[in-house]
Parts: C-alpha cells; sequence; structure tokens
C-alpha cells in the first residue's frame, strides 16, 4: 500500500468494517460522546421519553440510578410529566459490581447506592435503571426502595 507522501508501507490486518454496540449510546459512554455524529446526552433522553410513551404508570416521582440512568429518567419524567428526583445517591468510592468476576466478589460491596428518604416515603415511584448487566443489582434497590417509602 503507498501514503499519500508516496512511501510505500505494509498493512498488518486487513481493513476492516466499524461497528459500534448499542450500549455505548445506552450505558458505556460518557454522556457529552458523540458516537456516529450524534451527542450520547439527548439520545438516552430521548430514550427515557420513549419509555415513558410505551410504559407509562401512575407514579408520584421518578427516580434515576445513577449515575448513566439521569439522562433516561429526566426523559420520562419530563414525558410522563411526573417530578424527578435524586432518590438513589451512589457512593463514587465503590467499584463497579458488574465487573468483578464472582458473586462472593459482587456481594463485598454492598453499600453502592443509598436513598434519600424524604423524596421517596409514602411515594410510588419509577426507577429508571439503564444498566441491567445481572439483574441482581436492580433487585436490590427494588427491595431497599420498598424498605425505605413505607
Amino acid at each position: 500500500m503507498i501514503c499519500d507522501d508516496g512511501v510505500e508501507f505494509f498493512r498488518p490486518f486487513p481493513q476492516t468494517r466499524h461497528a459500534f454496540c448499542i450500549f455505548e449510546f445506552i450505558y458505556f459512554a460518557r454522556p457529552d460522546s458523540i458516537i456516529f455524529e450524534k451527542n450520547v446526552y439527548p439520545i438516552r433522553k430521548a430514550l427515557g421519553k420513549q419509555l415513558a410513551r410505551e410504559a407509562y404508570v401512575e407514579a408520584d416521582v421518578v427516580v434515576p440510578v445513577p449515575d448513566s440512568g439521569v439522562p433516561a429518567a429526566l426523559g420520562f419524567a419530563e414525558e410522563a410529566r411526573i417530578p424527578f428526583e435524586m432518590g438513589l445517591i451512589r457512593n463514587h468510592y465503590v467499584g463497579r459490581t458488574f465487573i468483578e468476576p464472582q458473586q462472593s466478589i459482587r456481594h463485598l460491596h454492598k453499600v453502592q447506592i443509598k436513598s434519600v428518604k424524604q423524596f421517596l416515603r409514602g411515594k410510588r415511584v419509577v426507577v429508571v435503571d439503564d444498566s441491567i448487566v445481572r439483574g441482581t443489582t436492580g433487585q436490590k434497590i427494588v427491595t431497599m426502595l420498598k424498605k425505605r417509602r413505607g
């Protein structure tokens, strides 16, 4: 192969078509990322609005599972006309549990998210979570919220 300056070079791997995982838009990428010439944040918010149209429920408050679920929860709340609150706070000093190879290690990271009782007590809560990898964290969050809102 020849470069623009006329120098011949060897390409060690065949050129391939680039493809991206949809989870880049939903979860992996930072909200300020640009993918396929589109900003991730408004796409996540639009996905939340679509979720509200497809799965609307009567509720008093919309709460995101931090941090990547925030834009989708904002979109859901806006579309459903339900107040948005940061009813869950993530501990930024605990590592990502879904990365750990064994369930026993993942259980060591129990205190990853705390609820803010004043936003939840006695309320019907919509929880928007975009990070369902194994589903075990979501079950724990719902159980915690049910205990705290009562």
